[in-house]
């Protein structure tokens, strides 16, 4: 057994039984015009495809696929052993997910630039590639905002303009061109009041009208990192489950057993170990840099 999932078990064994949750069916005014919301009550089975949507109020902005390339977002079948490393990951998260209905989950990871945005983003858009899933990215990460840059789109506004200045949701919200089944939440403009937004009474009452609006969508936000900010701990109580993103050779022992022990009283879905080497079989940075060791792009834990 490795410390990894040594130090999951540990956590586990700590935790405390969850109590049962009361929740209010709420429904969404802002709800996108062009789809009718499906009824929160009852199990989750398969629901059928998703038909084509036709955004009415949310606004599609076109992007570059070279440029998505560039930047390492996996939209197409150009990379194909990346392609099915997401699907592997995405299976495991449905899997856990969908027998206790949730739908709503944070990602953060102990440190910065350890890949945690760039997961996020991929994993999201291979979630919404599934023929019953659809997908609410949101960029929670009010101090760093970096999902519009990975898209290569520039907008105004977003989430801290809802939350600072009441401004509707669905004139924040984006519909990347070419990326089917997926909607983001920009951040907007960077704020140093992060942590205090993040568990403002208006952020608690946008998590539970987006988790119960759709139920075939997942809702994911990214957060920043647990142990340079408060942002993701303030946080995720809000949330159903968490994924901790690590990267192989960087994070330290330490580090992921901070960041576990942390989010012992939470959902802790599983950590994702980025950047994994492999020396028999290549795939992520191989594509991009020949020079590089061969890098498998993860493991799962949890």
């Amino acid at each position: 057994m490795s410390f990894i999932d040594k130090a999951l078990e540990r956590a586990q064994a700590a935790r405390q039984k969850d109590k049962p949750k009361v929740e209010e069916d709420i429904k969404a005014p802002w709800a996108e015009n062009s789809r009718k919301p499906l009824p929160v009550a009852g199990s989750v089975g398969y629901a059928g495809p998703v038909k084509d949507i036709c955004y009415t109020t949310t606004k599609t902005y076109p992007v570059d696929m070279k440029l998505l390339a560039k930047n390492y977002i996996i939209v197409g079948d150009e990379f194909p052993d990346i392609t099915e490393e997401y699907k592997l990951l995405r299976t495991h998260i449905i899997h856990k997910t969908k027998k206790n209905n949730y739908n709503t989950i944070m990602f953060t990871s102990p440190q910065l630039n350890e890949g945690k945005t760039l997961t996020t983003l991929n994993i999201a858009i291979s979630i919404a590639q599934e023929i019953d899933k659809t997908v609410l990215l949101v960029d929670t990460d009010l101090r760093n905002p970096t999902i519009h840059r990975y898209l290569g789109l520039s907008p105004r506004r977003g989430l801290v303009d809802y939350l600072k200045d009441g401004i509707p949701i669905p004139e924040l919200l984006i519909h990347p061109e070419g990326i089917d089944k997926m909607v983001v939440l920009p951040a907007g403009r960077a704020t140093g009041d992060a942590a205090e937004l993040i568990k403002s009474p208006q952020m608690v009452d946008l998590v539970q009208e987006l988790k119960h609006c759709y139920e075939d969508r997942y809702v994911l936000f990214d957060l920043p990192p647990l142990l340079s900010y408060a942002d993701a701990l303030a946080f995720a109580p809000l949330m159903d489950c968490i994924v901790m993103v690590v990267e192989a050779g960087r994070t330290r022992c330490d580090q992921i057993e901070q960041g576990i022990e942390m989010l012992k009283d939470f959902n802790l879905l599983g950590l994702v170990l980025n950047k994994v080497k492999k020396k028999d079989q290549g795939s992520y940075y191989d594509y991009y840099q020949s020079r590089e060791p061969k890098k498998s792009k993860f493991r799962i834990f949890g």
